[in-house]
């Protein structure tokens, strides 16, 4: 690719290109336990794995699964929060020829059953906390194979470990640790693979309100995460092997996490520190007891609230972590300069499900405050007209992001309508307004439509309003989202009853818990009489959301 005039603003020691080995995903393991077999690679409450450990452990696995009949491009569902078995079972799938599908363990029955179908999975991994959900849908949905696990049977400090007795699993289910135990072969499996070849399904929201499944390949990750970790390069190539780590918290069920935190700790050989779920003060806790950090990936609200906790001046964060990035969400600058003030480096970036998370990131030691950055290593993009979405804007003038780089999906699973209206020629049309300065620094001054960005987790709203459409006395809905001081933004609805009917906003919120995952839930419930529309009866969704504005200003 011919130079680009972003990159002179690239860090020191940052390539501007990359030589992408042509290996699979999974290979970054072993590229790990060769380098420092006796270094931790997984830490879960202070119980640790190596990465030889995780090496066998995959190795025999991902044999156990081609004996159960498992063949390369079959989809394998991967419910599991951040915990050993997850690490495990993902690069497992990979080398036994799988297609990793992420799922988030906590949505219901109603969003699980519908990625799941979408996707073909016949194969599941999960745990015993969301048995509940997951029974009665790998029954109807005739689920061939289902492995189940306790997170904490990995976790020493924990009181006992669950097997297929105690966790009572139907006929022809399987425990996680029994499957490995009973396998004995250690070989790698003799596939070939190719960097096109399917790798891992990303779920994203969609312009219909259904999820649609990035495609994404063996050579897409291995491009996003060499380029996540070279991106770094300035602050952390200078921590010593042998003591780099990395916080996971964000979950790896998200394209974030699964880049950022656990692909980045193979190629980086970092110890992965495990939070299954967030939680304030046992996070503090845990800050309390570590030495040293060199990575923490997460999302403005948990940053919020670990630099406004009493003990973060306490903890010394500066001496405790070299480097934080923040995506999902804009910062507020107040808190960017608060962690600066601190003495940790910060980087801030914009990517998706599409691009494999990665795509455009702020310079570690010239960031823009305000900006989003600069497209990173091998990446180019183009702000085109926003209504026409082929001609190039003049510098300086607000135009749609389109991407196009190594990272970038090859298409969405099962969907060819919505591929080809978000992909041309290579070019990923984003749905972002960005604007660039001379120097090639992006700022976004618009972002995808009607899209809620609340804890640094996308909502799309078209899909909570069809479920309160399916609520017996709701005759309209609509949602949208208004600022949240901690979550940056939160769910409102806006509710139209049938006539006659009477209803509370409990009985519409506890109505959408049973069919939303939690973060997805509206807050808040506003009934109205009417809601505004065009004059073709189309829902202005913007005029809600400028009256919540307005209302807040006040």
């Amino acid at each position: 690719m011919e130079a680009k005039f972003w990159q002179k603003n690239y860090d020191y020691n940052v390539p501007t290109t990359i030589r992408y080995p042509k290996f699979p995903v999974q290979n970054l393991v072993h590229f790990a336990a060769a380098q420092f077999p006796h270094k931790a690679s997984t830490n879960l409450n202070g119980s640790e794995l190596t990465f030889r450990q995780v090496r066998t452990q995959m190795l025999r696995l991902s044999n156990a699964l081609i004996k159960m009949g498992l063949q390369k491009g079959d989809r394998v569902g991967l419910a599991l929060p951040n915990c050993p078995q997850y690490v495990i079972a993902y690069y497992a799938i990979l080398s036994a020829g799988g297609v990793v599908v992420n799922l988030n363990p906590l949505y219901t029955h109603h969003e699980l059953k519908f990625m799941m179908e979408n996707a073909g999975i016949e194969t599941l991994f999960t745990y015993d906390t969301v048995l509940p959900t997951m029974r009665p849908l790998a029954k109807e949905l005739g689920l061939k194979r289902v492995i189940v696990t306790s997170v904490t049977d990995y976790d020493h400090s924990a009181s006992g470990v669950s097997d297929s007795k105690s966790l009572k699993l139907e006929t022809g289910w399987s425990h996680f640790s029994e499957l490995i135990e009973k396998s004995t072969d250690e070989r790698i499996p003799r596939l070939q693979f190719a960097p096109a070849d399917p790798a891992l399904i990303q779920f994203t929201g969609g312009t219909t309100g259904l999820p649609k499944g990035a495609l994404l390949t063996h050579g897409n990750i291995v491009a996003a995460t060499f380029q996540c970790a070279l991106w770094g390069n300035s602050i952390t190539i200078y921590a010593p092997f042998e003591t780099r780590s990395v916080i996971s918290v964000i979950p790896y069920f998200h394209i974030y996490g699964c880049i950022s935190s656990m692909n980045w700790s193979m190629f980086s050989m970092s110890t992965q520190i495990m939070i299954p779920r967030f939680d304030l003060e046992e996070f503090m806790s845990m800050l309390a007891g570590q030495r040293e950090i060199t990575f923490f990936p997460t999302v403005p609200t948990m940053i919020t609230a670990i630099a406004n906790h009493p003990r973060a001046e306490e903890l010394k964060l500066g001496e405790r972590i070299r480097l934080i990035s923040s995506g999902g969400a804009p910062m507020p600058v107040e808190l960017i300069q608060k962690i600066k003030d601190m003495g940790v480096f910060f980087g801030e970036g914009w990517g998706m499900s599409e691009t494999t998370s990665v795509g455009i990131s702020n310079p570690i030691l010239a960031a823009k405050v305000g900006a989003i950055g600069v497209p990173t290593i091998d990446n180019e993009i183009r702000l085109v007209d926003v209504e026409d979405g082929i001609n190039d804007v003049k510098q300086g003038e607000p135009g749609e992001i389109l991407f196009k780089g190594p990272s970038v999906m090859q298409g969405y699973w099962n969907n060819p309508s919505e591929t080809a209206n978000q992909l041309t020629d290579g070019w990923l049309h984003t749905g972002d307004i960005g604007q660039m300065d001379e120097d090639g620094y992006l700022y976004i001054v618009d972002r995808k439509k009607d899209m809620i960005i609340a804890g640094g987790f996308n909502i799309y709203p078209r899909e909570v309003d069809e479920i309160l459409y399916q609520h017996p006395k709701v005759a309209e809905g609509v949602t949208v989202g208004i600022p949240d001081d901690y979550r940056g933004e939160t769910v409102k609805a806006f509710v139209v009853l049938k006539p006659g009917q009477q209803c509370t906003d409990k009985e519409i919120i506890d109505f959408c818990k049973l069919k939303l995952a939690a973060y997805k839930v509206p807050k808040m419930v506003e009934f109205r009489e009417s809601i505004p529309k065009s004059s073709v009866g189309k829902i202005l969704r913007k005029t809600l959301s400028d009256e919540e504005k307005a209302k807040r200003k006040k």
